[in-house]
Formats: C-alpha cells, sequence, structure tokens
C-alpha cells in the first residue's frame, strides 16, 4: 500500500478529528501536496459537519434568515416559497453554492421536528421529503430550469408526486391527481412511464406551487398512514414497480427516489445538497444490495463487494471462490443504482476478474427506473 493509500483510508477520522497524533502528522503534509485527497477531505469535513448539526448559534440564524415563519398547516410548501429571494450569497466551489447548507440542514431539521414520528424504515423518507421542503425556496421562479432527462423542475415535482401516488394508493391514500390507477396487467415500466407524462401534463396546467403542494399534502398523507408508524404492519409484502417487497421496503424506495431527484434539482440549481445521513445511506445500500443480488441471481461469477467505510456481501454464486473484490463509496454506489453513473464511469476500487466486476456494475446501473 503506498503513503497516498495510508492517508486516504485515515480521511474520514481526520473529517471526524479522530486521528492519533502521529497520524496528524502523516495526513496534514499529505493534503497540502495532493489535490485529490485535499479535495476529498474536505468533502468528508463538510458531510461530518453535517451529521453533526450546525451549532445552535447556526441553526437558529439560518432558520430566521432564510427560513422565515414555519409554516403549520398543509399548505406549508407554498408558505415556504413565499418573501425568499432565490439562490442566497454563497460561496461557490466547483459550480455549486456551498454557503446554504447549514440553511438547508436547518430547514430540514425543523420540518422533520415537527412532523409525526415514523419508524424507522420510514424515516430516510421523510428526512428526504424534509430535505427536499428544505430546498424549495430556492425554486422560486427557477421552475423552468433543466434537471434530468426532459424535466424541468416543475416536470421534476411532478414525477415525484407520480412516483409516490402508487404506494400511495395501495395504502389507501386518496390520489392527488386524477386518472390513478395501478394496471397489474401492463408492464410496469411502461405503466410507470405513462403515469408520470399523464400527471406532469396535467401538473403544467398547474402553477408549480399547485403542484408543490400537492407532492407535499400526499407525502405527509403517506407518513401519517399506520404502515409508516408499525413495522409489523408494514412487513406485508406488495407488488410494485415490478417487484414485491414489504411495505418497509417499498418506503425505502420512496426515500430513495426522493433524495435521487433532490439531488438533481439542487444540482441543476448549483446548489450543494448534502447526502442522507450515515444511517439512512446504510438503510438505503443494503436494500440496493438485496436486489442487485437478486438481479445477479446465483449463477453470477461471485463478487465481494463492499462500502467504504461499511459492510460486505458476496454478490453471485456463493458456492464458487471469489472472483473479484469491487469497493464502491456508498454515495457513489447508491447513485449507479440510481441512473446517476455510468458503469464505467463510477469510482471504484477493484481487483481480480474485470468481467466479473464490469457484470456487478452492469447490473446495478440496470436497476435504475428514475
Amino acid at each position: 500500500m503506498t503513503d497516498h493509500d495510508d492517508v486516504r483510508d485515515l480521511l474520514a477520522a481526520w473529517a471526524f478529528g479522530a486521528l492519533e497524533p502521529a497520524e496528524e502528522h502523516t495526513v496534514r503534509p499529505h493534503l497540502a501536496t495532493c489535490e485529490s485527497c485535499a479535495a476529498e477531505a474536505e468533502r468528508l469535513r463538510t458531510t461530518a459537519r453535517l451529521l453533526d448539526g450546525p451549532s445552535p448559534e447556526s441553526v437558529e440564524v439560518s432558520a430566521r434568515v432564510l427560513e422565515g415563519p414555519r409554516p403549520e398547516s398543509d399548505d406549508a410548501a407554498r408558505g415556504a416559497l413565499d418573501g425568499l429571494p432565490p439562490n442566497p450569497a454563497g460561496a461557490v466551489r466547483d459550480g455549486l453554492v456551498v454557503t446554504p447548507l447549514d440553511a438547508l440542514l436547518a430547514r430540514a431539521r425543523r420540518a422533520r421536528a415537527a412532523a409525526a414520528p415514523v419508524a424507522r424504515h420510514a424515516t430516510p423518507y421523510a428526512a428526504a421529503v424534509a430535505a427536499l421542503g428544505a430546498l424549495l425556496p430556492e425554486l422560486a421562479g427557477r421552475w423552468s430550469t433543466p434537471v434530468v432527462h426532459d424535466w424541468d423542475v416543475h416536470a421534476t415535482l411532478a414525477h415525484l408526486l407520480a412516483a409516490d401516488e402508487h404506494l400511495a394508493v395501495r395504502l389507501g391514500v386518496g390520489a392527488r391527481v386524477p386518472g390513478a390507477r395501478i394496471d397489474e396487467d401492463m408492464e410496469w415500466g411502461a405503466a410507470w412511464e405513462r403515469r408520470t407524462a399523464e400527471v406532469i401534463a396535467h401538473e403544467y396546467g398547474r402553477t408549480p406551487e399547485e403542484t408543490v403542494a400537492a407532492w407535499s399534502a400526499q407525502a405527509a398523507d403517506l407518513l401519517a398512514t399506520p404502515y409508516a408508524s408499525d413495522p409489523e404492519l408494514a412487513a406485508g409484502t406488495t407488488l410494485l414497480m415490478g417487484i414485491r417487497l414489504p411495505v418497509t421496503e417499498h418506503f425505502l424506495v420512496r426515500g430513495f427516489e426522493a433524495w435521487i431527484h433532490t439531488d438533481d434539482i439542487g444540482r441543476a440549481l448549483g446548489i450543494a445538497v448534502p447526502p442522507p445521513p450515515e444511517e439512512h445511506l446504510g438503510q438505503l445500500v443494503r436494500l440496493a444490495v438485496r436486489i442487485l443480488g437478486g438481479a445477479l441471481g446465483s449463477g453470477a461469477p461471485p463478487v465481494l463487494f463492499g462500502v467504504r467505510g461499511g459492510e460486505e456481501w458476496v454478490l453471485g454464486s456463493q458456492s464458487d471462490p471469489v472472483a473479484a473484490e469491487l469497493t464502491l463509496d456508498p454515495v457513489d454506489f447508491c447513485l449507479l443504482v440510481g441512473g446517476r453513473y455510468a458503469p464505467d464511469a463510477v469510482p471504484r476500487n477493484a481487483t481480480g476478474d474485470a468481467a466479473a466486476v464490469r457484470n456487478v456494475l452492469e447490473a446495478a446501473a440496470s436497476l435504475s427506473w428514475l
């Protein structure tokens, strides 16, 4: 292992201020001369600050200056848009506005605190909804900004309204857009695309604020169902998006998609959006690994797959010798599964059979429907 590799293995501990003195003497000089490690260290330090949370003074100032009064009704999304200038001034790094991060986190934490408590399986979705709600004040006057696929910001919110609708209807929540149905006879991908197109067309006939209000109310209704707070009730399975999963895991899928599209919107607007908290990210990674393992099947060449700083799994055959080892950053892995990385472009550490590694990466990318 090189000195460079040694330092990279210490960066997470450095970000959290947990290095031994001797390790500090190794890391600091290296960061002064290595641009890639310095950039990674800064990213990890920013994440560490976000996971720890801003100081009470920072939260108070951020909330007072950028959030305004916290809305108390189902029209929270509309209220959050009122009276706030888009894109408050802040430093720009790599094209992303950095200063609003504390404000986004403060808004999200306030929204989560005000929401009804939910069980662990629904917390990633609740947090992702809060994070997108925290981003809403930055959207005023920027709804036509291109985001992803052929969607602008308005259409992306409409897509999320359509995406959550399938689970909402299953759990007894009334649809916010006419014509909602789950057609079990149609191939799920075609049904999914058709409904998304219908909802986007419908929402283009309304104001962006009305679309936000509909999405926000539907999300609140989903989180208010007994399935969001009762793990035993949510342990039952249901078929959505071509896959039968426990309702607990469908809530995780909803959280995954809400985070991905919040990140899409942030990137389109030049605003750095924090990744999910570590615990939530772990839940999303484990869900993606379970689905990926099923997609690969037992006949694929076995690959020891791990996420940096986390768990490891053998994907593919469980009886043959491991053909390769593959390690990804957990956020990069989720972005790959979410279709935001091409298999050959995602940063990785890999050894062994290159074809076996490629098979895993391509299977992960093929899971995306976002």
